[in-house]
């Protein structure tokens, strides 16, 4: 099992008005066969629950030296049209000015020639059109705007995992309990 940590600042390039993203991103992957999964835990979005989704996505470089404008595009290592990349992660919808997600069975990998460590994953000011838009944009990088945050993907322990991982996946329960009591 290898573990990752991202841990997300907000772009230098961005204006102050614009939401100030941080937190972190964190992985694990079962020796190179299995399938990599992958933590979500963001603050710093508005706090209104109507807001569009938020595209989050791996770029081919981890150099933060331009803010985020330096990580390069999409990591895209089989030259295939988005949304088909490795990290492409789809959309996010911040609730409460938070993302919390836990996600299963994804493309990217840590291992081998195609591995994602050392690479950074971006936060993207708009919602991701999963290459719907009818431009060229949109099978590149799905039209997802400006980089709001970003990180650069690296090694570390099973304790980060195992304290997200409880933490996101103990409020699916509560939300499911509750679910259930106001059923009854």
């Amino acid at each position: 099992m290898i573990y990752a940590t991202c841990e997300m600042k907000p772009s230098s390039k961005i204006d102050a008005d614009k939401p100030q993203v941080t937190g972190q991103v964190l992985f694990r992957q079962y020796y190179s066969y299995g399938r990599l999964e992958a933590i979500f835990y963001l603050d710093g979005f508005p706090l209104d629950n109507n807001q569009s989704g938020r595209a989050i996505h791996i770029h081919e470089l981890g150099d933060l030296s331009n803010g985020c404008d330096a990580t390069g595009g999409h990591y895209n290592p089989f030259r295939v049209n988005h949304p088909r990349h490795p990290g492409d992660f789809g959309n996010f919808f911040p609730k409460e000015g938070k993302i919390r997600k836990y996600k299963t069975n994804l493309f990217a990998t840590m291992f081998g020639p195609y591995s994602i460590m050392g690479r950074s994953v971006v936060i993207h000011e708009q919602e991701d059109d999963m290459g719907k838009g009818n431009n060229k944009a949109s099978l590149e990088n799905g039209n997802a705007g400006k980089r709001l945050a970003c990180c650069v993907i690296g090694i570390c322990n099973k304790n980060l995992w195992e304290e997200k991982l409880s933490d996101v996946t103990d409020k699916k329960k509560r939300g499911l309990n509750k679910r259930a009591q106001n059923q009854v």
